[in-house]
């Protein structure tokens, strides 16, 4: 597969994928996403690579979401393609047998979010913000955050920042268990190179054995929250509610969900 959205290097044992889409902060569009699944493949097949980086273009975001411009020509039919867009692209993540590192600076918001759940460990220079965007342009993160958040930070804070939107702080992200380190801007890369050089250094069946084992009884969530809710969205997708936040954030305007709560 050609890639337009994504850089994909081997060296070393350490696949690095990059979300090569600087000029839109990283968001991802269908292509962006086909291309991703691909380069997760490729390093899962890869017999020489031992764990996976995964970065975002710039220092701007890591990965700001799904592209709006795209959402807001979606009904239900290419919402439910969009699912199974989504869903081919977290289970060879999840699947894989060797660990994927995301490396965060700037913004990690929405379905970007989501990818770093769907990542093993995450380390974020001190810059990085991280939240959920889904209510705020009339959608839901069903993708991962709604099924995976609450192992990572605890029950009431996933609902606070669903619910919210609210974004946070790195050192916020970390306190709460959401990443697993905050480093300079200057140090990260080297940081993520040393945990993929530690993670070289161990026994890689011993580390496919527990990657898989790790992720058994959320896999189990996942995938029995993901089909049923996955519908749900798709079903809303083009409707009066639905368009009003992709409208608003497309017109940089707060939208007017207050409305839907009147009286018929």
């Amino acid at each position: 597969m050609a890639y337009e959205d994504v850089l994909y290097e081997a060296q070393g044992g350490i696949a690095r994928i990059t979300i090569n889409r600087a000029e839109v902060r990283n968001a991802v569009r269908p292509r962006t996403y086909e291309e991703l699944t691909d380069a997760m493949a490729r390093a899962a097949d890869d017999p020489e690579i031992g764990v996976v980086m995964l970065s975002g273009a710039g220092d701007k975001a890591f990965c700001s979401g799904g592209d709006i411009r795209d959402q807001s020509k979606r009904v239900p039919a290419v919402g439910r393609k969009h699912m199974r867009r989504l869903f081919n692209l977290s289970t060879v993540m999840r699947m894989m047998d060797k660990p994927i590192i995301g490396k965060v600076r700037g913004f990690c918001v929405g379905g970007g979010n989501e990818i770093n759940l769907f990542c093993d460990m995450t380390v974020a220079s001190e810059d990085a913000k991280f939240g959920q965007t889904g209510p705020r342009v009339g959608s839901i993160p069903i993708w991962g955050a709604c099924q995976l958040l609450a192992r990572y930070v605890g029950e009431r804070k996933a609902r606070e920042m669903v619910f919210t939107c609210r974004l946070y702080t790195a050192q916020e992200a970390l306190a709460m268990g959401l990443i697993n380190q905050v480093v300079s801007a200057e140090d990260l890369d080297a940081t993520v190179d040393q945990l993929c050089s530690d993670i070289l250094d161990k026994s890689p069946q011993s580390i496919r054995i527990a990657k898989l084992s790790l992720n058994a009884g959320s896999d189990q969530e996942f995938y029995s929250a993901f089909f049923p809710n996955a519908e749900l969205l798709a079903s809303i997708y083009g409707n009066e509610e639905n368009m009003e936040g992709v409208n608003a954030f497309i017109e940089k305007r707060k939208p007017d969900f207050r409305r839907f709560r009147r009286p018929v």
